[in-house]
């Protein structure tokens, strides 16, 4: 038995958490479709503690860091897809009982791809998952194609950078939100590829007027919002954010909109479609394992040719990977990278 250290989360679904480091064993033979990574980086990403219970994982500890990107060290004996020493990237299961933060891990060859020589580990687990929210929302969810037009909301964001690029790249055009002057000045630099870049951090409303006149009154007809005010009063968290009236009062005939509203009645006036983006929706059934694949392929071979550029993240060290967890689980930072 081969003991590797794992750093995983323990706490129940109402307990405040508290990561720990623990010794895990890996078995010296491997099952047939098992593939043993051994992990150069991984994404430490914020736990949905609710969801994993309403899918009925309730065990006291859950791995984290679950998109990982590593080398090859061994297969088992029914494994087609790899070979050792071939370079790997993919998302760790739901239910998967190692850590991405494990020196060495099993994972089930069905859950990895290929990954190109020239895209650096560090990037690809840190993009991974952005990139397959952005497949999932504007792909399988708005059924995306040319000359639609698209609203990204925070388009500065790592997710809304990634809906931004892609959307480009099939023709779309791109209008989006930025959050601070920063923000904005980044995103200016993308035009002409963005049409309009809509300033939403000064607390005016011109969000809606905006959105109309870069339309010619007919809407958008896609938005992917990064969520929404219900009421008037604001908080820190939520100044920034529109009403969601507004959101709806944008979409165009026939629009797609991925966001919670209660004003079903103007979305049946305009015929739209509410989806929602459960980016684990892949991890919960084995009937969409091909497709799924197909996307994680897409996704790096788009970034190695530089159409998908993600912003670049500083990793930390393993060392420092708790403080690092912690700080992405209270929602003071989107995300983490791992160098391991």
């Amino acid at each position: 038995m081969q003991n590797v250290l794992s750093v995983c989360v323990y706490g129940s679904l109402c307990d405040s958490l508290c990561l720990f480091a623990s010794l895990q064993s890996l078995p010296d033979v491997l099952g047939s479709h098992l593939v043993r990574v051994q992990v150069k980086a991984c994404g430490l990403s914020a736990l949905d503690l609710k969801l994993l219970g309403d899918v009925g994982i309730q065990k006291d500890l859950i791995p984290v860091g679950r998109e990982v990107a590593g080398v090859v060290l061994q297969v088992g004996d029914k494994v087609s897809f790899f070979q050792p020493e071939d370079e790997v990237v993919g998302i760790l299961p739901l239910d998967s009982p190692c850590s991405g933060l494990c020196d060495v891990i099993d994972i089930d060859e069905h859950y990895l791809v290929q990954k190109p020589e020239k895209l650096s580990s560090v990037c690809v687990a840190g993009a991974l998952r952005d990139g397959l929210c952005a497949y999932t929302a504007l792909h399988t969810h708005a059924r995306m194609a040319a000359g639609h037009t698209l609203l990204v909301m925070d388009g500065a964001s790592s997710f809304g950078l990634m809906c931004i690029q892609l959307a480009c790249y099939h023709g779309v055009k791109v209008l989006t939100t930025s959050h601070s002057p920063q923000k904005h000045t980044f995103l200016e630099q993308l035009r002409p590829s963005v049409a309009k870049v809509i300033p939403v951090y000064n607390g005016s409303s011109d969000l809606l007027p905006v959105v109309l006149e870069e339309t010619g009154g007919l809407g958008v007809d896609i938005v992917i919002d990064s969520g929404v005010r219900l009421h008037e009063e604001e908080s820190e968290d939520t100044k920034l954010l529109p009403h969601k009236h507004d959101i709806i009062s944008v979409l165009g005939s026939a629009s797609h909109i991925k966001l919670d509203p209660p004003d079903c009645r103007l979305l049946h006036l305009k015929s739209a479609s509410v989806t929602f983006l459960n980016q684990e929706v892949w991890m919960a059934s084995s009937a969409q394992q091909g497709r799924y694949l197909h996307i994680l392929k897409d996704i790096v071979e788009k970034m190695s040719t530089g159409v998908l550029r993600p912003q670049p993240e500083e990793p930390v060290p393993l060392y420092e990977a708790t403080v690092a967890m912690e700080t992405v689980q209270r929602h003071q930072k989107k995300k983490a990278i791992v160098q391991l």
